[in-house]
Formats: structure tokens, sequence, C-alpha cells
């Protein structure tokens, strides 16, 4: 692997932690939506 191959993956895994904690932050706000609208708050 050359070096600008391993920064490349670094960079990639980075945002790819980013988003991965994005998503989850939506997941959770989605439920907590859901729970509101059952009445469950």
């Amino acid at each position: 692997m050359k070096a600008d191959d391993v920064k490349r993956l670094k960079e990639l895994e980075r945002e790819n932690t980013r988003l991965k904690a994005i998503v989850a932050d939506q997941a959770l706000e989605c439920q907590a939506l859901k729970e509101v609208a059952r009445g469950n708050w």
C-alpha cells in the first residue's frame, strides 16, 4: 500500500465514523418521534 492509499483509507475511516454517528442520531430522533406520536411521552 502506498502512503497516499493509507492517507485516503484513514480519511475514509474518519468519514465513515462521522456518518455512522449521524445515522445513529437520526435513528434515535426517529424513535423519539414515534414514541411521541404514540402518546408515550
